[in-house]
């Protein structure tokens, strides 16, 4: 077999970014070979973020699956998603690792309008919420421990409250990031707020800081740098995904107080984005992505998490993440550390393919759009069915599944891994897996939305002063 080669240089967008490249001429198995799609498309420039869950992406590099399917593929980190996300629209992406709500936010025209799809989630869990050790030292005294002195899990934002009463009488605000207006990340966030009965502002079509009525101001910043943010004191706290939130922990300048496994079990999280005509013009390019997507997914997840350790070593790479392997292991192993020397097993707090994890859920881009909807980022009450339309405009399990059929076929993956009779609705969130005990069912985003103590509800809309 042919060894794997790859060529790198410097590029000028980013002046630190690598390019890697890889020729696929020779050396597949006779399976992957046999089945190989007539891609429309082999070369393809694909972007990330400098996150752990953009591993998908470099596991499908670098064990050789983008080449089994006869794709030559350059990945790119990008500045910051907006940037992602511009490029990809313009072309100078073919696809990217997606915030999940990007795809949905430009296919209804929230911000930067463009039809994107998705035909592969890419996980589930992986985010985290920190504040600063002031801000921690001051929540402490109010928290339960257990038998042991540690501080029981889950945290509510509720002894947030004095804290922030406190503040405001001294005329300061009380100051949160996160990393982007439509990510999952703005939406945990005030999702956990607001089960504390903290008010985290709503946003309106001519104020879209999201800060109207707010008791907590959330505002954006780029998740390599929310540490130097919180340490020089411009916020007190922030949601993101790893290794930011252990990258505090090993600074010794914040406490991770929650996962976002605490606030709604086995959440989605990241998408795999590429517009609606790439789609369209490269069909078998898009199948071949998707498929070396699942393989990766599945190689992140087998065996008990077994290659995380091989995985790590990879991020760690300053072409993919670029931050410490024990400070990418603390997570991405299965465990994760609140308070430092509080290090707890948590694992599924990254998930790749168990739980159909890849599969691109009609239900999860409807929980995105409730989310929209309750802050004001959809301005109007729309009825149930717009949720599930906007959804079948956007995910594409149809692709997915078709990927996955020559996968089986090609024997890579097995026929229990995959819902073949799903309608594209998981079955509703129970209580007992979100923070706030109350439901989800996507068949029902109204009542769902309703449901909600804090957020607009049916009819409502935000004016500024309201």
């Amino acid at each position: 077999m042919i060894a794997k080669t790859a060529t790198r240089s410097i590029l000028p967008q980013l002046g630190t970014a690598l390019l890697l490249s890889a020729a696929a001429a020779m050396g597949f198995n006779s399976n992957a070979y046999a089945e190989m799609l007539d891609v429309e498309k082999d070369e393809l420039k694909l972007g990330f973020i400098k996150l752990t869950d953009m591993a998908p992406l470099a596991i499908a590099y670098e064990k050789g699956y983008f080449e089994d399917e006869g794709l030559f593929v350059t990945l790119e980190p990008q500045a910051n998603w907006k940037v992602l996300l511009d490029r990809v629209i313009t072309g100078e992406l073919d696809g990217a690792h997606m915030l999940a709500g990007q795809p949905l936010a430009a296919t209804i025209g929230y911000g930067t309008k463009a039809h994107i799809v998705t035909p592969f989630s890419m996980d589930l869990n992986g985010n985290g919420i920190t504040v600063s050790n002031e801000i921690w030292e001051q929540m402490k005294p109010s928290l339960e421990t257990d038998a042991d002195g540690k501080v029981m899990h889950p945290i509510s934002a509720a002894s947030l409250k004095p804290i922030i009463a406190e503040m405001n009488d001294a005329g300061q605000s009380f100051n949160m990031g996160m990393v982007f207006p439509v990510s999952t990340h703005n939406y945990e966030l005030r999702y956990w707020l607001a089960a504390g009965g903290i008010h985290p502002g709503f946003y309106s079509p001519s104020d879209v800081s999201g800060q109207i009525d707010a008791q907590a101001l959330l505002s954006v910043t780029p998740p390599p740098q929310m540490p130097a943010t919180l340490e020089a004191g411009t916020i007190h706290g922030y949601c993101v995904g790893e290794p930011w939130n252990q990258a505090a922990v090993f600074k010794g300048i914040g406490v991770p107080v929650i996962t976002d496994y605490e606030i709604w079990k086995n959440n989605p999280e990241k998408v795999f984005g590429l517009t609606k005509e790439f789609t369209e013009e490269n069909p078998n390019t898009t199948l071949a992505l998707t498929k070396a997507l699942i393989r990766a997914a599945k190689w992140l997840d087998e065996n008990d998490n077994a290659n995380r350790m091989e995985a790590v070593e990879i991020l760690a790479r300053s072409e993919y993440v670029g931050a410490d392997a024990e400070v990418i292991a603390n997570s991405m192993t299965g465990t994760f550390e609140y308070e430092k020397g509080d290090k707890r097993d948590v694992p599924d707090f990254n998930v790749f393919y168990r739980y159909n994890a890849t599969y691109p859920f009609y239900s999860d881009a409807i929980w995105y759009l409730t989310q929209m909807r309750r802050w004001g980022q959809i301005a109007e009450h729309k009825d149930d069915a717009w949720y599930d339309t906007t959804a079948k405009e956007v995910y594409r399990p149809d692709i997915y599944l078709e990927a996955a059929k020559l996968l089986l076929e090609e024997g890579y993956v097995a026929e229990a891994d995959f819902p073949w009779e799903s309608d594209g609705y998981k079955a509703p969130t129970p209580s007992e897996d979100i923070i706030d005990g109350i439901p989800f069912d996507a068949k029902s985003p109204n009542a769902y939305i309703d449901s909600l103590k804090i957020g607009l509800k049916t009819g409502e809309l935000v004016t500024e002063g309201s």
